[in-house]
């Protein structure tokens, strides 16, 4: 690695290998995986977030993987408060930071392209919450839609969740979520020192890659830990609640759904994330961010 580096960051759509590739690096120059994936943060989904296996785990130390509350929401802003704190933890020890993750927005709050996200004071959030529960999400989507167009049209009516923090950020932060994520945020990590990749997998092998890991999870025991997950996190409502194969396997223990057809159902949820994911980093990340396939960033991990 040529020059000083003050972290790797590896975004790119789920199933495409970021993390083989983060553990290869952080080997390599006695670094730290840090996690920058809003589901992985979560405790009680690790098989069906793809979090760090045992193995990975064991080879090199990882940061921010489990620790939050189902329960809970967990924002960007949350994520850049907890990041801020294992940064200057690695810097006194000088370890490299290696943050990889597929939740693009968490990489744009490290590299000051989003303004601090305000926290939201409990009764902010509950006022919300309950209106959201007593009115439905599409009456708050106009109420945001007249203090918060742009927002507004980025979101679905029907999205209460969103629809929800989008109002409550707001209100606690006294301008509209827009104006907020317009980039005046100070940067954690210069990205003049740092070295940036988004990994950018064939189309068709990804499809593939997106299909093996399901029957992968299933076999670790994907339908177990939904089972526990729901008894342990019983209402679980926040951001956890959307990991793509949990409403599905739910599902099929319940007897709503047939077992093919829940598997096929979480699978073409994935592809379609991945889909959406890869068209947000060919959009929002800039020339600075290093665009390679999963087999030249492993071949070139002697280079990096």
């Amino acid at each position: 690695m040529t020059g000083k580096i003050e972290a790797i960051l590896i975004a790119g759509p789920t199933a495409s290998g970021k993390s083989r590739l983060a553990v290869e690096l952080a080997e390599r120059h006695g670094g730290v995986v840090v996690n920058a994936d809003s589901l992985q943060v979560y405790d009680g989904l690790e098989i069906l977030t793809a979090r760090p296996s045992e193995a990975d785990l064991g080879r090199v130390p990882h940061r921010l993987y489990g620790h939050v509350d189902p329960r809970t929401d967990y924002s960007a802003g949350a994520f850049l408060r907890d990041a801020e704190k294992v940064l200057e933890d690695l810097r006194r020890q000088g370890r490299l930071p290696i943050f990889c993750g597929g939740t693009g927005l968490y990489f744009k709050a490290l590299l000051g392209l989003l303004d601090r996200m305000p926290e939201v004071p409990s009764e902010i959030r509950e006022k919300w919450r309950a209106r959201l529960a007593e009115e439905g999400p599409e009456p708050l989507h106009g109420e945001l839609a007249a203090i918060d167009p742009e927002t507004a049209a980025r979101l679905s009516p029907r999205d209460g969740q969103r629809i929800v923090r989008a109002l409550e950020v707001s209100e606690a932060g006294g301008a509209s979520l827009s104006r907020l994520q317009g980039g005046g945020g100070e940067a954690l990590i210069d990205p003049e020192q740092a070295r940036m990749i988004v990994l950018t997998p064939d189309r068709a092998e990804l499809r593939q890659r997106i299909a093996e890991r399901f029957d992968v999870m299933l076999e670790a025991g994907a339908l177990d830990e939904v089972r526990a997950f729901e008894t342990a996190y019983r209402g679980a409502v926040a951001t956890a609640g959307k990991a793509i194969g949990l409403a599905e396997l739910s599902s099929y223990l319940k007897g709503n759904m047939g077992y093919e057809e829940a598997c096929e159902r979480a699978v073409t949820r994935t592809r379609q994330y991945a889909k959406r994911q890869e068209t947000w980093f060919r959009h929002q990340f800039d020339r600075r961010w290093l665009r390679l396939s999963p087999e030249a960033a492993i071949s070139k991990v002697a280079e990096l």
